[in-house]
């Protein structure tokens, strides 16, 4: 029996955006469609490795249970050498629930690219250990530490291949999946919403109590300066962000002009801060959302796998071969 054409899955960076790869991959796997391989971009590459590792509804409960502060005793902010967030907590969390896999041992195909720091190359890290990967993949230039991954510093990938349509093409993916979270950012950029009170966004406002509880004390007045939850200016870490988004932006409309995608999922982000890993739950519903909004080209491409599977078809096509 003749098989479909293998299907790739590119998933685009997107800082905090990028929980809408989990709502998603969620609608894809509900519709049926399932890929042969995911090559992921920073946030698309860790909601990726974990999607294929069969802890995405362990990653779904840890992202839902993470408020504003609650992320900055996650993040390891430190007095800026090379980089204002180690991480080193947050990817403990995630150890916890994929422990020492390698990428070999995932089920489909897997990439995460970097970016090499020295040379500006495109690194595709196809083995190893995966959390490696993606702490490489995600590694945004000034924010977080760049790693050190088979004697190479790398830093996020974003910056050479954003949406890596054409990793997956090089992988042998004959129909590719793209999904960019850039596509509807431009808009909401300016208002990351991180300025705005807790209750303002629809969550449960913070006591007194909790504000000092969730804020590294070794910091004290400077993180709170690198927060500014509460003033009009744009922070540091907010202006980092958006900077980079802009850059991914034009990154990627140039990557994808001249390698599209034989399908693009595009959700609609634009009122979700770059920052706000807090409002996970809206990214995913939003990600579910731009799944359904292409169905129909979606139903076409799992059409077309249907009908090259089916007994019928397979004679005709081995006769004609």
């Amino acid at each position: 029996m003749t098989t479909g054409p293998t299907i790739g899955l590119a998933l685009g960076g997107g800082i905090a955006r990028g929980w809408a790869h989990i709502g998603v991959l969620r609608r894809l796997q509900e519709l049926g469609l399932v890929p042969d391989m995911i090559c992921g971009t920073s946030m698309g590459a860790l909601v990726g490795g974990f999607y294929l590792a069969g802890q995405m509804d362990a990653l779904t409960d840890l992202v839902r249970t993470l408020t504003r502060f609650r992320m900055v005793r996650l993040l390891d902010f430190m007095v800026p050498d090379n980089g204002v967030i180690g991480g080193k907590r947050m990817f403990r969390e995630l150890e916890k629930i994929v422990g020492d896999l390698q990428i070999e041992d995932l089920p489909t195909r897997f990439s995460a690219v970097a970016s090499e720091l020295h040379t500006g190359h495109e690194i595709w890290l196809t083995e190893g250990h995966m959390l490696d990967a993606i702490r490489a993949s995600v590694s945004i230039p000034g924010i977080f530490k760049p790693i050190k991954v088979n004697g190479r510093w790398l830093i996020d990938g974003a910056l050479v291949n954003p949406v890596p349509v054409s990793v997956c093409r090089a992988m042998g993916a004959r129909v590719v999946i793209a999904v960019n979270l850039t596509g509807d950012t431009m808009g909401g950029m300016a208002d990351t919403d991180q300025r705005k009170p807790d209750a303002e966004n629809g969550l449960e406002p913070y006591t007194g109590e909790e504000r000092r509880t969730s804020t590294p004390e070794r910091l004290g007045p400077a993180m709170r300066q690198l927060l500014a939850v509460e003033q009009e200016e744009p922070n540091f870490l907010g202006t980092m962000a958006a900077s980079f988004t802009i850059l991914l932006d034009r990154i990627t409309r140039s990557r994808l002009a001249g390698d599209p995608p034989d399908v693009s999922i595009v959700p609609r982000m634009g009122h979700i801060g770059l920052l706000d890993f807090h409002r996970a739950e809206d990214a995913i519903e939003e990600g579910a959302k731009a799944v359904d909004r292409i169905v129909p080209e979606l139903m076409e491409v799992i059409g077309m796998l249907a009908r090259r599977d089916s007994p019928e078809s397979a004679p005709i096509q081995a006769e004609a071969s």
